[in-house]
Order: structure tokens, then sequence, then C-alpha cells
């Protein structure tokens, strides 16, 4: 049995995996193609964000991609452009996720079946 919503839960991530890539490419796009991805990551990005709040509780969803893009954004930052790790971001971020957990729990299956009707 399917939950509800789970189909646009996962646009929630992809939007977000998506976000990651155009808030990068806003700090390091310089040639023409990687503007042209960075835009193509917007409109994938929020294309995805709008279907999903259609019949997903809207502020949840919007708290969930834009938290999982912030921690997205800053463990590329450290894989992949040598940012420092300090012990204080890993504990904001952790508090972040347990956020973003807390709210996706708090959100009720009932809640979504009444947003999508």
């Amino acid at each position: 049995m399917r939950m509800k919503g789970s189909v646009e839960w996962i646009m929630v991530v992809v939007a977000a995996v998506f976000e990651v890539g155009w808030v990068i490419g806003l700090k390091y796009a310089a040639a023409a193609g990687e503007w042209a991805l960075t835009v193509a990551a917007i409109i994938v990005s929020f294309g995805l964000l709008i279907r999903a709040g259609r019949r997903l509780p809207v502020g949840t969803v919007y708290a969930v991609f834009v938290g999982l893009g912030t921690a997205g954004t800053v463990a590329m930052d450290i894989i992949l452009f040598g940012e420092p790790l300090r012990l204080s971001v890993l504990f904001f971020l952790a508090l972040l996720l347990a956020g973003i957990i807390g709210l996706k729990a708090a959100t009720s299956t009932k809640e979504v079946e009444k947003e999508a009707n």
C-alpha cells in the first residue's frame, strides 16, 4: 500500500537536489553553458516544488525543500570545494535536519489527504 503523497515527497527531495545544483551554479558558473545548466536547475527545482505543493501542505514542503537544500549545499561545499568541516556546522545541520524530520512527522496523513481533495 502506497503512503499518500509519497510521490510528491520524492519530488520535494529531487527538487532539493536540483536546488543544490543551482545554488552552486549561481556562485561558480562562468561560461554560457554553465549558466544554462544553472537556469535549467532552477526551472526543474521550482517546477517540482510547485507540483508537490499542490498535494502536500505548502509550509511543510517549503521547509523540507529549503532545509535539504541548505544541508546539501553545505555538504557540497565541504566535499567539492574544501570548506573546512567544523563541529558548529555539524551541530546546526543536525539541528536543522531534526527540525525538518519533526515537521514532516507532525504533518499527519489526514492533513495530506484533506489538502489533496
